[in-house]
């Protein structure tokens, strides 16, 4: 919830989609320092830059909008991707963590995702699911 928080402050305001851009943030949780860095990818890369980035994350949000069927699109690959260069899916305790977010769910009269479809994806993936603007 923290992280949530963060995020959504941060990019009020201030926010460039086409920026690649890292946040960082510091919260204690249960008694413990964390340092957050969060990468905000911008969606621009080629594969080998992907794949660079995918190496270097330790946790996953995997973002869609629910006005862009494209993006949804793009949910399975992104999946795939990191669970092959974080070791395949030999157990689940080897995974980072990765959700499944639907961004932009206040514009209901632009939507081209249903929420089922993203709640049915998640669920074939084993993946947390979210909605939210």
């Amino acid at each position: 919830a923290l992280t949530v928080r963060f995020i959504t402050r941060r990019f009020i305001g201030d926010y460039d989609p086409t920026l690649e851009m890292i946040y960082r943030h510091v919260a204690v949780l249960d008694g413990d320092t964390v340092h957050l860095e969060i990468l905000d990818t911008a969606g621009q890369e080629d594969s080998l830059q992907l794949e660079e980035k995918i190496k270097w994350g330790e946790g996953f949000a995997v973002v869609y909008s629910v006005t862009d069927r494209c993006s949804f699109d793009e949910v399975l690959r992104l999946c795939f991707l990191v669970r092959h260069l974080h070791g395949g899916a030999r157990r689940a305790g080897e995974q980072p963590p990765v959700v499944l977010v639907a961004n932009k769910k206040d514009l209901q009269g632009d939507r081209m995702v249903a929420t089922a479809e993203g709640e049915s994806l998640a669920k074939a993936l084993e993946l947390p699911f979210l909605e939210t603007s």
